[in-house]
């Protein structure tokens, strides 16, 4: 089957006994950069050599295939440079090939930066969102920022220590300057450190300059005090401008509280609704 390793994000204590375990024992390991491999095995004192395959970004959509048609005959041991793989790392196509393959998937749990970055951030931990890497350009990232303005989820980026300070900034205006956020670095490390204020604070604090690897946890909007019928006044007046009824319904239940299928519901059984093809029901 295909293996799953969560690998230390920073700290070798973290690497788990079953991590040790299965580096000792795999014939194959598909890894994100095969020196960093040969580099655990040496760390970690595994003397067994297994089969080093290169996966990363540039390959992955050629070497899945290869990788699940191995699986079928031996495991494999998927590893990323740190951390989980598929989560921002190499991993999900041959997942996805050998989920389709019938090939079994499993995973060996351990470190992760979004999850370690999130408990040690002080923000609301119950429900999240990871979104990945922020764009590198101001003007894509605020694309993206405005497109999250509403969301009520604690939010988690990974983001360049050459560029957290330009998008705090970028977060502070447009989520504005009292969101909370916390800035994490160097996660697990010796100079482990977690800035926490509100994103104008933190942006500030960020100029003097950043180093090591970032996580960045930013708060979720407030919640806005709307009622039911005004929700869906606001989904009608989305439909009447051309906004399919679906699409407006998730839209307005981001930013209200009210869920997309009673908003969409309601809207559907008003008699001045707007035909847009909304007949098939929400997805």
């Amino acid at each position: 089957m295909i293996i799953l390793a969560a690998t230390p994000i920073g700290n070798l204590g973290d690497a788990s006994a079953r991590l040790v375990e299965a580096l000792g024992t795999v014939p194959v390991v598909a890894a994100e950069d095969t020196r960093t491999t040969q580099r655990l095995l040496a760390a970690l004192g595994v003397t067994h050599r297994p089969r080093l395959v290169a996966l990363h970004d540039h390959n992955e959509k050629e070497r899945a295939s290869e990788i699940v048609e191995l699986a079928r005959d031996a495991d494999v041991l998927l590893l990323s440079d740190a951390g989980m793989p598929t989560v921002s790392d190499p991993g999900y196509g041959v997942v996805a090939a050998a989920i389709a393959a019938g090939v079994g998937v499993t995973a060996l749990p351990g470190p992760s930066a979004v999850l370690t970055a999130l408990a040690l951030s002080g923000l609301p931990t119950d429900r999240f969102a990871f979104e990945g890497f922020l764009p590198r350009k101001s003007g894509e990232r605020r694309t993206v920022l405005r497109q999250l303005a509403a969301e009520a989820r604690t939010m988690v980026f990974f983001d360049s220590p050459s560029r957290v300070a330009a998008s705090l900034t970028d977060i502070a205006e447009v989520f504005g300057p009292d969101r909370r956020v916390a800035l994490a670095r160097e996660l697990t490390k010796m100079y482990e450190e977690v800035l926490r204020g509100t994103a104008a604070e933190v942006a500030g604090q960020a100029r003097d300059g950043i180093r090591g690897e970032v996580v960045l946890v930013v708060e979720g909007a407030p919640a806005r005090e709307i009622s039911f019928a005004d929700a869906v006044a606001q989904v009608r007046a989305q439909v009447a401008s051309g906004i399919r009824l679906k699409e407006a319904a998730v839209d307005v239940a981001a930013h209200t509280g009210h869920t997309r299928r009673d908003l969409y519901q309601a809207a559907l059984a008003s008699p001045d609704r707007h035909g847009d093809g909304a007949s098939a029901g929400p997805n």
